[in-house]
């Protein structure tokens, strides 16, 4: 199966006819020396009149900054609504991201678990972001869209799909505080029909020790089938694909969030593995519901925990990097049923 990824991708694609399809872009990034980052991330649903806009903010505190909005659109022509707007500056080297607007200041993130609670007792404050995000060219992109269907009728979740480390410079600023932003992060640029209840589960790490090195692991679970397993690791300028992706997660609270991360990442084509572990300093956890056609509400979770990670083995051993995992879960009698992988 080829896959096709060209500098046309980096903008937008012709709606689909799908009453679900989504054309969304995400970046995440941290800045080690304010310890200050945050993701952004807009997903149009034009067939469907809206956007999802989204902005998380982890701030050095241990608080989180954060807005979601759907605000109406009635076009897939650019990523610009609810005051976040992203620019596309050259394919595949470098874009902006700039945002305008208030988030809620929340002391406790997992008060998000609630939203209509969270929204209502919590301050806001005026929030500014402006960061512009490089990359290091085509040879550091990960993904694109096959020439074939990859997922079942039912079941899509992207129909093409792509990924890239990059560098990240600008400003963040929460009420009265603003920091400069010189750190690293992960982009991802999707399109196609998309139902967040599509996964049985996923788990997606992302993670950067700096410019020359760092990963992408994913582990996406189907509830009938094996699911995939894969990433990359990004290693003094050389793009490693690998095909094998181990994970042992510690889960805490009642609530069941992930704590505390171990994995594996190996290259049959390079030759090499790459261990690591994780430890989560700030989590907030979101929620997608949507009705079956019976009537019955169908509820995701999507934890997302701003991690520290460790290199644990070879050449790395020991360096420090920081980044996203993102775990999502159908959440069942409560639980969410990626709880014993």
């Amino acid at each position: 199966m080829a896959i096709r990824l060209d500098p046309s991708d980096e903008y937008m694609h012709e709606l689909g006819p799908e009453s679900n399809f989504n054309e969304s872009m995400y970046i995440n990034c941290f800045d080690p020396t304010h310890q200050v980052g945050g993701w952004f991330r807009i997903g149009n649903r034009a067939n469907e009149g809206y956007a999802e806009m989204t902005v998380c903010i982890y701030l050095p505190d241990g608080k989180v900054g954060f807005m979601f909005k759907r605000p109406t659109i009635t076009n897939n022509d650019a990523f610009n609504a609810g005051g976040l707007t992203w620019t596309m500056v050259k394919p595949f080297e470098e874009l902006r991201i700039d945002y305008s607007g208030k988030v809620v200041v929340l002391d406790d993130p997992l008060q998000m678990a609630n939203p209509k609670e969270a929204f209502t007792n919590n301050p806001y404050a005026e929030c500014e972001v402006h960061i512009t995000f490089t990359g290091k060219g085509k040879p550091s992109m990960f993904g694109g869209e096959p020439d074939q269907p990859h997922e079942t009728p039912g079941e899509e979740f992207a129909k093409g799909h792509y990924e890239q480390l990059v560098e990240a410079h600008g400003t963040i600023r929460v009420g009265d505080q603003e920091f400069d932003i010189a750190g690293c992060g992960l982009r991802d640029h999707s399109w196609g029909p998309r139902y967040w209840q599509a996964p049985w589960y996923y788990r997606w790490l992302t993670a950067n020790f700096g410019p020359d090195l760092g990963f992408m692991a994913s582990r996406v679970a189907k509830k009938d089938g094996p699911g995939t397993r894969g990433g990359f690791v990004w290693d003094n300028g050389q793009m490693h694909y690998c095909d094998h992706f181990e994970l042992t997660t510690e889960f805490e609270g009642d609530d069941t969030y992930h704590q505390r991360i171990s994995g594996l990442l190996k290259s049959s084509r390079s030759e090499r593995e790459w261990k690591f572990t994780g430890e989560v300093m700030d989590l907030i956890p979101l929620r997608n519901r949507r009705q079956d056609p019976e009537g019955n509400w169908l509820v995701t979770r999507i934890s997302e925990g701003m991690t520290r990670w460790t290199m644990a083995s070879g050449e790395h051993d020991g360096a420090v990097g920081y980044g996203l995992s993102e775990y999502l879960d159908q959440i069942i009698d409560n639980k969410p049923v990626g709880f014993n992988e």
